[in-house]
């Protein structure tokens, strides 16, 4: 029984979060300000089936400041889809052109841009007045062509997108084997791009990346973590600064949240979380 509950530890990084939650412990009032700041979070809204997108399953997830609403992207019949802040679908548009859509993000001129995970391909476009959209004559971007690690058979691909409006780029993940966090430069009004760098990801304590969101007042991440059960905040310098758990009991959560696969964060500091097959959550912060 030891040997089993050292396993299950190591492999949920148990121990990295224990010595994380004595770190939080220490951390001043003025520090947690300066932050997001997870452990004040509670879910208001759990386990919300999306009902049309059960076999179309949800993926990644963004917050549209223009429209305060949201968008997933759904992987298995490839579709983006609007969301109300309460997890009400407003619009389907379907998709050609793609494989495997996984992340999806807004970006500041009011485009959008997902990832094709089976291409290695970034993908920029514009929301279609009809509910239909072929995505083979828009803006795409090889990304293996700029990194060899995404031509290795035995890694899984990119997973994760957010765009950096501060610092005009992408953030892109890997999803494992091993996970990895990217930038990539992209000048809005041109449409070109820079050279893809690897950022610092020895801090996090992690099984893989299901998804990424960026807080543009704190420039932290969020990183979620769909194996560990977890969404992870760091900060620029790519320390983990706060944690929240998926664990039920955690966070108001009545039940675990499982295949946690999108999340986004909203001007209001409200997180919001996607999971497969069409499950929706939101966490709002509360005084802490």
């Amino acid at each position: 029984i030891l040997i089993v509950l050292l396993s299950v530890a190591y492999y949920l990084h148990w121990d990295d979060r224990l010595v994380h939650v004595f770190r939080e412990q220490q951390t001043s009032q003025d520090e947690r300000k300066a932050s997001i700041w997870l452990n004040r979070y509670a879910a208001d809204i759990q386990a919300k089936p999306v009902d049309s997108l059960l076999k179309a399953e949800t993926s990644g997830l963004t917050w549209h400041e223009p429209s305060n609403t949201l968008f997933t992207i759904t992987g298995k019949i490839p579709k983006l889809a609007q969301l109300s802040p309460d997890g009400m679908l407003l619009r389907e548009i379907e998709l050609t052109g793609v494989a495997d859509p996984e992340g999806v993000t807004a970006l500041s001129d009011g485009r959008f841009a997902l990832v094709d995970e089976r291409r290695s391909t970034l993908v920029v476009f514009s929301l279609p007045f009809a509910n239909t959209l072929d995505l083979s004559e828009a803006l795409q971007i090889r990304l293996e062509l700029l990194d060899e690690v995404f031509l290795e058979p035995d890694n899984k691909g990119l997973e994760g997108l957010t765009w950096d409006a501060a610092n005009s780029r992408f953030i892109l993940a890997k999803e494992r084997n091993p996970y990895a966090l990217y930038t990539l430069e992209f000048d809005l009004a041109n449409n070109s791009f820079g050279r893809l760098d690897r950022l610092p990801d020895d801090k996090l304590f992690v099984r893989d990346i299901s998804g990424l969101a960026l807080e543009p007042d704190t420039g932290h991440l969020l990183v979620l973590s769909d194996d560990s059960g977890l969404l992870l905040e760091l900060d620029e310098l790519g320390e983990p600064v706060s944690f929240l758990s998926f664990i039920m009991g955690f966070n108001g959560l009545y039940k675990n949240i499982k295949q946690a696969e999108g999340v986004a964060i909203d001007s209001n500091g409200v997180i919001y979380v996607v999971g497969e097959p069409n499950l929706f959550y939101r966490f709002i912060p509360t005084e802490n």
